[in-house]
């Protein structure tokens, strides 16, 4: 049986339904995973460069799952037909601006109105924003730390209710706010770290608009961090 990184098994555990939709599936190891445990009966896995989708084919055949296991090669959403059946859409290992970039493109894909289930490894506010503007809500949110990099993982549901978010929310998560956790609090303070070092370098008389931007940055933090102390 394949064994996935506890990122991936954390994102396997958001999974709905009987068909998954992976983009982006790096080498196909959370289809095979997800079908080898039953979570689902039938998947895609979605690749844009020609050298994973090889390697996702392989492994495919590999574990004999050519018949419920289908690689396509294309980009983002457009792996998926228009009248799909798909039940949960896994992105996963990209910044939130591409995340966000995938599900503007392929909108039209998203009629069955699928569980999206987005791990972002920077840039969360993006994806928030457009799970907002496009009448998703977010149902889950988790933060997790994995060889020295913090990721964010964010599951949203179409539901009869709008999502409304303040600024606060879409920055750092309607749902982690409400944990803090120790690993929200670590990486938001080695944010307010970094931020601090870079308002120090700053010119007041040359770099006043960026200075402003950090400003207000390092306040929203501080605000958020004092909360918790």
């Amino acid at each position: 049986m394949i064994t996935i990184n506890k990122r991936l098994q954390k994102v396997s555990e958001f999974i709905k339904g009987e068909y998954l939709a992976d983009i982006g599936s790096d080498h196909a190891y959370l289809p095979i995973y997800a079908i080898t445990n039953n979570i689902v009966s039938t998947a895609i896995a979605g690749e844009v460069i020609k050298g994973p989708y090889e390697a996702s084919i392989q492994n495919v055949q590999q574990y004999q799952l050519d018949d419920v296991i289908s690689v396509k090669l294309g980009d983002g959403l457009s792996v998926l037909d228009d009248n799909n059946k798909i039940d949960s859409i896994t992105i996963c290992g990209m910044g939130g601006p591409l995340i966000t970039k995938i599900l503007t493109e392929g909108k039209n894909k998203l009629a069955n109105h699928p569980r999206l289930i987005l791990q972002s490894n920077i840039q969360s506010y993006p994806i928030r924003l457009w799970l907002e503007q496009s009448g998703y809500t977010i149902t889950s949110e988790e933060i997790m730390e994995e060889k020295k990099h913090i990721y964010e993982i964010i599951v949203a549901d179409k539901l009869d209710n709008d999502m409304i978010l303040t600024e606060q929310e879409r920055k750092f998560g309607p749902l982690l706010l409400q944990q803090k956790n120790d690993c929200f609090i670590k990486k938001w303070t080695h944010e307010l770290q970094a931020l601090k070092t870079i308002a120090q370098q700053l010119d007041a008389s040359t770099h006043r608009d960026r200075l402003a931007e950090v400003d207000t940055e390092i306040k929203l933090i501080s605000e958020v961090l004092n909360y918790e102390n």
